[in-house]
C-alpha cells in the first residue's frame, strides 16, 4: 500500500510539473476556504491583508483602511483593484465623486486617489491635517506654530474655494479628521462608528486653538467667533450655533445650562437649564467630552432621568423619551430607542409623535442611522438588519456575528475579523410591524421635520442655503 500511494503521489507530481494536470491549488483554495460569514450568503467574501480599521463604500469601491496600508476592493465583485502603503486613509465626496485621502503619520502632506483606480488626482506636500465630507475637503498647513492656513476644497477641485487663517493649531490636529469642538455619536455595539461614511460639512466647525474656540463657516472659510470658555464652560458648535454649556458644582451635584449664540451677532439664540448633556464627569462636573448628538441635534437627560433630543439651532425639544425607554441612534429626522419593556425598537420622527416603525428585538439591540439605512444589531440570536429609515421595510436581515462596516445605496458591507463580505440590499423581504393606519412614508429626500429639504441640507435647510442669504444655518 506504501508504494502505491507513493507511485501515485509521484505520477501527480509528474503530471503537475508537465502542466498536463495540476491539483494543488485547487487543493489549496479548499483548505483555505474560509466559512461564510452570514446566512444568506453574502454576494462575496473576500480575506483582506489585515483587520480593517476603517471600511468605506465609495462609489464602485470599497475602501478598506489597514494599519500600514490602503486597498480598494470592487463594490460588484470583492476582487483588489489597488493596494498602498499608507498610515491613514479618508473617502471624502459623494457617490459620484468619490476621493480617497492616504497618508503617513507624522509626515507633513496627503495624496488624493481615485477609489476605483487608484490614480493620484492630487498631491500636497504641506499639510498636517485632513477634514473629509460629502460635498468638501479641508486641509490645514502651518507655516510656524502660530501661522496656519485652513483651505477648502471640492472633492475632486484642483483649486482652493476659500483659505482662512488660524494662529495655530492644536497639537492634536494630525492625520484625518482629529477631533473638533461638535458632537460625538451614540455608538453601538457591532456597528463601526463610520458605519454611515462621510457626512456634508455643517454650515459651521468649531476649531480648538490654544484653549480657545475658532468658529469657522464653511460656506466662506469666514471666522466668525474666537471665544474663550469660562472656567465653568465647554464650548460645541451644533447646528449653525456655538453652545456655551456650563456645569456648576453645588450641593453635591452638576446644575446645568447651556445657552447657544448667533454666529454673526455673538447674541443669545437659545437657552435651556437643567439638561445634562453628559459633557461632565462626576469629578466636580469638569466637562471633558462633547455632546451627545447628531449634525444639527443634541442628545441630554432631563432632570427627572427622561432623555432628550434637543434642535441645536432653536432648542426645541424635538422628542423626549418615556420613563424606561433608552435612546440607541439619532440623526436629524428621527430617533430610534428601545421599548421600556425591553423587547422592540422604535422609530419616531422627531418633532412630532408619529411611529415611524416597530421591530422586535432583544434589550441589548443597537442601532444606527444611515442616509440609506437604519441598521438595528442583535444578540442571543447574532443578528444584523437593515431597514428602510423611514418605513422600516426589511432591505436586509441575516443570521451572523460579523460587524457592520458600511452602508451604501444598494448594500452593505459586513466582516469578522480579516473576513469582509458585500450584502445587497432587496435579498430578503418581511416588512416589521407598523404603526396601525400608517400607509408609508417618504423616502430619505421626502419631506421631514423642518421642511421639505431637510434629508439633504439639514432641518432648517442651512447645508443648502444660499451663502449670500446673510442666514447663519
Amino acid at each position: 500500500m506504501r508504494g502505491g500511494l507513493l507511485l501515485g503521489l509521484a505520477v501527480v507530481v509528474a503530471l503537475a510539473a508537465t502542466g498536463v494536470w495540476n491539483p494543488f491549488p485547487g487543493l489549496w483554495d479548499w483548505v483555505d476556504r474560509s466559512e461564510p460569514i452570514s446566512e444568506p450568503d453574502v454576494v462575496w467574501q473576500q480575506r483582506v491583508g489585515g483587520t480593517p480599521r476603517s471600511v468605506t463604500i465609495a462609489g464602485d469601491a470599497v475602501v478598506v483602511e489597514q494599519r500600514t496600508r490602503v486597498e480598494a476592493r470592487s463594490l460588484a465583485t470583492g476582487t483588489q483593484l489597488w493596494e498602498r502603503k499608507a498610515d491613514w486613509a479618508a473617502v471624502a465626496g459623494g457617490d459620484r465623486d468619490p476621493v480617497v485621502a492616504v497618508g503617513k503619520l507624522l509626515v507633513k502632506g496627503y495624496e488624493l486617489l481615485d477609489p476605483t483606480t487608484g490614480v493620484t488626482r492630487r498631491r500636497d506636500d504641506d499639510a498636517v491635517a485632513v477634514w473629509t465630507y460629502r460635498n468638501l475637503l479641508l486641509d490645514a498647513r502651518c507655516t510656524d506654530a502660530t501661522d496656519c492656513t485652513l483651505s477648502a476644497w471640492d472633492p475632486r477641485g484642483t483649486a482652493p474655494l476659500w483659505t482662512a487663517f488660524l494662529p495655530g493649531v492644536h497639537s492634536g490636529l494630525l492625520a484625518d479628521n482629529p477631533g473638533l469642538r461638535g458632537t460625538r455619536r451614540l455608538t453601538a455595539t457591532r456597528i463601526d462608528d463610520g458605519v454611515a461614511g462621510a457626512e456634508a460639512a455643517p454650515p459651521l466647525l468649531g476649531f480648538p486653538v490654544d484653549g480657545r474656540v475658532h468658529v469657522v463657516d464653511t460656506a466662506t472659510g469666514r471666522v466668525l467667533q474666537n471665544v474663550e470658555p469660562g472656567r465653568e464652560e465647554r464650548l460645541s458648535v451644533v447646528g449653525g450655533r456655538l453652545l456655551r454649556i456650563n456645569a456648576r458644582s453645588q450641593d453635591g451635584t452638576c446644575y446645568f445650562a447651556i445657552s447657544a449664540r448667533d454666529s454673526a451677532t455673538g447674541q443669545e439664540a437659545w437657552q435651556r437649564a437643567g439638561i445634562n448633556l453628559r459633557t461632565a464627569d462626576s469629578a466636580g462636573c469638569v466637562q471633558r467630552e462633547d455632546p451627545q448628538g447628531a449634525r444639527n441635534v443634541l442628545i441630554g437627560v432631563a432632570p427627572d432621568g427622561r432623555e432628550t433630543v434637543i434642535d441645536g439651532y432653536d432648542g426645541r425639544l424635538l422628542w423626549v423619551g418615556e420613563p424606561g425607554t433608552k435612546l440607541i441612534a439619532v440623526d436629524d429626522r428621527s430617533a430610534v430607542f428601545r421599548a421600556a419593556d425591553k423587547r422592540s425598537v422604535i422609530a419616531r420622527e422627531l418633532g412630532t409623535e408619529k411611529v415611524l416603525w416597530t421591530r422586535q428585538a432583544s434589550g441589548k439591540a443597537g442601532a444606527a442611522l444611515t442616509p440609506y439605512a437604519a441598521v438595528v444589531a442583535d444578540e442571543k440570536p447574532s443578528r444584523l438588519a437593515a431597514l428602510d429609515p423611514r418605513t422600516g421595510r426589511e432591505l436586509a436581515a441575516l443570521r451572523t456575528s460579523a460587524n457592520a462596516l458600511a452602508v451604501g445605496s444598494q448594500g452593505m458591507i459586513i466582516g469578522e475579523g480579516r473576513e469582509i463580505g458585500y450584502v445587497r440590499f432587496g435579498a430578503s423581504g418581511s416588512s416589521p410591524t407598523r404603526p396601525p393606519g400608517d400607509g408609508g412614508n417618504p423616502g430619505p429626500g421626502g419631506p421631514g421635520p423642518g421642511g421639505p429639504n431637510n434629508g439633504d441640507c439639514g432641518p432648517k435647510g442651512e447645508l443648502c442655503s444660499d451663502p449670500g442669504d446673510g442666514k447663519d444655518g
